[in-house]
């Protein structure tokens, strides 16, 4: 069994395509995922599964959702060797203490085209921003609600994204390493 990480795009963000979370947990428990464990609203999973194609999983969770709910969501999974390697490559150390203010944008495949020069035109002075495979960083110490180039990323790479700030990714991090112990090594909380 692997303990698998899914992220949701664009659910409960803004007041739209609203998704309870205990729902989700409710949806994803019949489709037989087990110890599914959410962090906060905005549809961070952590969960096992013996299913070994991610790519297929993702489209019976989406289906399941939709089938439920009427919402067909995007949904990307990553291993926790993904997640501990989109972590490890982060380009940005500084960003590290200021959680908020490096975001990582989770590909769905690796983009054949970038149009990364379009980015480097609309950046901000103090934004910087990396592509490394599949996980597309930026450090935006102003934050990104105005940022031009956070607004054009998905468009930039030409491929589906769903960005998470770094504060978020190392408690997803957190949750999947207790979920990965074995049992018999766990914390009791």
């Amino acid at each position: 069994m692997e303990t698998c990480i899914a992220l949701f795009r664009g659910i409960n963000v803004g007041g739209n395509t609203i998704l309870p979370m205990k729902e989700l947990v409710t949806i994803l428990e019949r489709l037989g995922l087990r110890n599914v464990t959410t962090y906060i609203q905005s549809g961070n999973v952590v969960f096992q599964s013996d299913e070994k194609d991610f790519s297929r999983l993702a489209n019976k969770i989406s289906a399941a959702i939709e089938q439920a709910r009427g919402l067909s969501p995007q949904v990307l999974i990553l291993s926790v060797k993904e997640l501990q390697a989109a972590i490890a490559a982060n380009p940005f150390p500084q960003g590290e203490r200021e959680r908020k203010s490096l975001h990582l944008f989770f590909l769905d495949a690796v983009p054949r085209k970038p149009d990364l020069e379009t980015l480097e035109s609309i950046k901000t002075k103090t934004e910087q921003f990396k592509l490394i495979k599949q996980v597309f960083y930026l450090y935006a110490p102003d934050g990104i609600g105005r940022s031009k180039l956070a607004a054009r990323v998905e468009k930039a790479l030409g491929v589906t994204v769903t960005a998470r700030n770094w504060r978020t990714v190392n408690e997803i991090m957190s949750i999947a390493m207790r979920l990965a112990e074995p049992a018999s090594k766990r914390r009791i909380e």
